[in-house]
């Protein structure tokens, strides 16, 4: 999921250097938001796909199908919150440079992460599902959350 995030962050500088904005601490409070949204949406698809190979679907199989249904929320959500962005893209009067830096981080990698990560996460997820195959990667490694595993 980690692997995800470049494409986001790039996105986000690409979009800085068109609007002839520096990388300021505005510009680091939107990187930082937008880490935790590009991986939600990540978490989203593999945690998806990862229940599908767990009923007994194959990696390649599992990873499709976690990218075409949770494509849809996804873009949802992602373009929801870059309309809401809009104002701060075109801010003016006092402030309006904290503003537009913080809009433009955001909007930037969300529209470029979420349009390439929803095409990339489910290679990701598939390339390292084959690597890893059944092996667990750590030794007390275990499928079900802690919040479910409860004891009366």
């Amino acid at each position: 999921m980690i692997l995800s995030l470049p494409v986001g962050i790039f996105g986000s500088f690409l979009f800085l250097q068109a609007m002839g904005l520096a990388n300021d601490v505005y510009a680091q409070i939107g990187l930082v938001m937008l880490v935790g949204l590009l991986g939600k949406n990540a978490i989203l698809i593999v945690e998806f796909a990862v229940q599908r190979h767990h009923e007994g679907v194959s990696i390649k199989d599992s990873a499709i199908e976690g990218g075409k249904l949770r494509f849809r929320p996804i873009l949802m959500t992602s373009f929801a919150f870059i309309a809401g962005l809009v104002p701060l893209l075109r801010a003016t009067g006092p402030g309006a440079i904290g503003n537009r830096t913080i809009g433009t981080t955001a909007v930037g990698g969300m529209l470029l992460g979420t349009i390439i990560g929803v095409l990339v996460i489910p290679g990701l997820y598939y390339v390292f599902g084959v690597m890893s195959g059944d092996r667990k990667l750590l030794q007390d490694e275990t499928d079900q959350p802690l919040s479910e595993i409860v004891e009366h």
